[in-house]
């Protein structure tokens, strides 16, 4: 008789919030099972466009200590384990290109370390909080490997070659304080006040429309991109959210609030 999975995440929904708790004790190591489980978690997101925030946190000290160790043990002692270590990687940059491709907002929590791979997880977020005392970076160059799920690519576009050149190269791992002065993490916090902090937000965030997020988060992606391409693009999304009806009530409202208020508070002729 077969026995289900062990769950090394869960899920709760909080209004449009989606909150996704990553429990693979002791480091939420990156393994083949919990890469399957994250996908399980995309596949209901992209089905559900009543969820307009996912929320990324850890119950372990830790956020993510990145691959699985055994995995990095296989990998360098037979051809074997190479390929599958190789398997896996390709596997996290499918995952976590879905991630960042949703259309919905996507927050990284990150109360502990978050490394390697796990930092790339939380790269791939929209978002990123940190406690002040996190550890977070890509440390791989001191393995003599490097950040291949994506962490290369992805944080370069982030800071700028330069700033990526001496974080990769130096496998500096800053604390949540030093992430968000160098432009890591959005916002750093003290520990004790994360949680809160990181689930206002997610509410925030919440209140506005998915459609719009997605339309938003596609011509962002496009600024990088040579020409005119990203201009062209703000065009047609404009076009497309004009039309749609939560566009038109949500406009529709701050109008009439607005005449509202003026009717309350007329401004003094001249």
């Amino acid at each position: 008789m077969s026995r289900d999975p062990v769950a090394l995440l869960s899920t709760e929904r909080d209004g449009a919030v989606l909150v996704v708790t990553l429990q693979r004790a002791p480091v939420n190591a990156i393994n083949d099972a919990l890469l399957a489980q994250l996908e399980a978690v995309l596949d209901e997101v992209e089905a559900d466009d009543t969820l307009a925030v996912l929320h990324l946190r850890s119950a372990c000290k830790v956020f993510c200590a990145g691959a699985d160790l055994a995995l990095i043990r296989s990998c360098v002692a037979t051809a074997q384990g190479r390929e599958a270590m190789l398997a896996t990687v390709r596997r996290m940059q499918r995952v976590f290109a879905r991630l960042e491709a949703l259309d919905c907002v996507t927050l990284a929590e990150l109360g502990g370390a978050a490394l390697g791979g796990g930092f790339e997880l939380a790269l791939a977020c929209d978002l990123r909080i940190a406690a002040a005392e996190a550890r977070v970076g890509l440390p791989e160059v001191g393995l003599g490997l490097l950040a291949a799920g994506g962490g290369t690519q992805r944080l370069t576009r982030l800071v700028g070659h330069g700033l990526a050149r001496r974080l990769i190269l130096g496998a500096e791992t800053p604390t949540g304080n030093e992430a968000q002065t160098l432009g890591l993490v959005q916002w750093a916090v003290p520990r004790e006040r994360l949680a809160d902090e990181a689930a206002a937000l997610a509410h925030r965030y919440s209140a506005m429309p998915r459609l719009a997020f997605a339309e938003n988060k596609r011509c962002i992606a496009l600024a990088g991109v040579p020409g005119e391409v990203g201009y062209a693009a703000e065009i047609d999304a404009t076009r497309r959210l004009y039309q749609h009806p939560e566009t038109k009530r949500r406009v529709a409202a701050f109008l009439d609030r607005r005449v509202d208020a003026g009717a309350a508070n007329p401004k003094e002729k001249p």
